[in-house]
């Protein structure tokens, strides 16, 4: 290695890499990672110097909705650019967001619509997931299987919610086709019927203000569509991924499939590690509104339990934004019923922060959990085989975070197009400093320096996970 020239060299930084935590030198030469040592011989054009520092995989946020039209028919606030930038301030350097279908629509058009707008806007690197909302026009038979052979290998299904719910049939169609051609089945897994129930029932009495809304999602849902998803994958064989689980007994469920060896992933995100549904009592609830809303602080830490045995793989953000106006959350006016105000929040850029606190600065479960959590496994489980570790011949996507710097999140102090941070008040310590995608700088000196399509489509590898 002697007088050897890199592109960039991150010097003395304490570095978790896929061999553990060392005081490592690292150089990157063509976007990968090619020489982990410990005083590294040679130079770069750039050097980094990241002593009293942390070096981390950036991270990988495979649940997020970009530029993306609901069922409803809203545009979400976030483009391409936005969101991919407040992801990689807050220390994300891979996404996985939507391609949403919608009835009628040909798959094939769905996903190049989309890849359209990521090519000519994303900062850093992305998949899609095909949600599927019409099986029929050859979406079954042709458009889904040609894309999963073109590397789209991420399925996404809704057990609820109009237009894009599919009933039992087509998700035991797409299981099938899944595990034919070796994909990954995602589920928002809710009983449509116990959510429409609830909904009349509170609508009748009165009661129609955003607080009602986690009433209208009674934990039973998440808890009886969660093991019907595990019994069709057990049937068919198919590899599926429950989406947000939020509930001590959507926890246990999933255990007990694993143990019967069901081919289950599962993931959770940090507005059920962080709030509780007492959050809707605040003023301007609707910020707050997600599905499944938020629970209790027993699922909390049942949820933590759950992440510490491998239950629960991922924590990732379901990053939905919506801004609190007129064509956001109040689309249907301000005093709209809490069935018709836009679910979703922000969470690409609160994501890590959020988990470091809790994990490393609190000493939950240290700082090799917090990067398997939230850059190896979310890597692994998508097939990104290239992503999500400090190891030599992975992509240069790195973090480098300050473990000291304390933070309190404010109104509107985020780097999104949604207006607010519905963590105001809360207080992190430890943050991304400096970010390099595939070896370039995209956040420094506080500021977003990469260029709007500058990021690149992931492919998701074939092999099982």
């Amino acid at each position: 290695m002697q007088n050897k020239k890199f592109d960039v060299i991150i010097r003395g930084g304490t570095a978790v890499t896929a061999q553990g935590i060392q005081t490592a030198d690292i150089a990157v030469t063509q976007g990968k990672i090619m020489a982990i040592a410990n005083e590294l011989s040679g130079s770069a054009e750039t050097e980094i110097d990241a002593r009293g520092l942390l070096v981390l995989p950036g991270g990988v946020d495979t649940h997020c909705h970009i530029e993306q039209i609901s069922g409803a028919g809203l545009m979400n606030a976030d483009t391409f650019k936005s969101a991919t930038c407040s992801a990689a301030f807050g220390g994300t350097t891979s996404v996985i967001s939507f391609a949403a279908q919608h009835p009628g629509q040909k798959m094939r058009n769905v996903v190049a619509d989309y890849a359209v707008l990521a090519k000519t806007g994303a900062v850093i690197d992305y998949a899609f997931h095909m949600i599927v909302a019409d099986t029929g026009n050859e979406n079954l038979t042709h458009d889904i299987p040609e894309l999963i052979a073109q590397g789209h290998r991420s399925i996404k299904i809704f057990t609820t919610y109009d237009k894009v719910r599919q009933d039992d049939k087509s998700i035991l169609d797409l299981l099938d086709l899944a595990k034919r051609d070796n994909a990954l089945v995602c589920f928002h897994a809710e009983n449509d019927g116990l959510i429409r129930n609830m909904t009349e029932k509170l609508l009748a009495q009165g009661k129609t203000a955003p607080k009602y809304h986690a009433a209208s999602h009674p934990r039973e849902a998440e808890i009886e569509a969660i093991e019907r998803m595990c019994r069709f994958s057990e049937f068919t064989g198919a590899r599926i991924m429950i989406f947000h689980v939020s509930t001590r007994e959507g926890a246990d469920i999933i255990r007990r499939a694993r143990a019967r060896g069901v081919d289950v992933q599962a993931e959770t995100c940090p507005h059920y590690l962080f709030m509780t549904v007492d959050i809707l009592e605040r003023e301007d609830p609707a910020r707050f509104m997600c599905s499944p809303p938020q629970r209790t602080p027993d699922d909390q830490e049942a949820l933590w339990e759950a992440i510490a045995d491998g239950t629960i793989q991922l924590v990732t953000s379901d990053h939905a934004p919506y801004r609190m106006d007129d064509i956001g959350k109040f689309a249907n006016g301000a005093d709209a019923p809490f069935n018709r105000i836009a679910n979703g929040m922000p969470g690409l850029e609160t994501r890590l922060p959020l988990m470091f606190n809790a994990m490393v600065s609190e000493g939950r479960m240290g700082i090799e959990a917090f990067v398997e959590l939230t850059a190896t496994a979310p890597a692994r489980a998508f097939g990104l085989h290239n992503k999500g570790q400090i190891a030599e011949g992975f992509d240069a996507d790195i973090a480098i975070w300050d473990p000291t710097l304390a933070k309190t999140y404010q109104a509107n102090d985020l780097h999104d197009n949604v207006g607010y941070n519905p963590y105001e008040g809360t207080t992190i310590v430890g943050a991304p400093i400096t970010v390099l995608s595939k070896g370039r700088l995209i956040v420094t000196d506080g500021t977003c320096v990469a260029e709007p399509g500058s990021g690149e489509w992931l492919s998701m590898d074939s092999r099982s996970n």
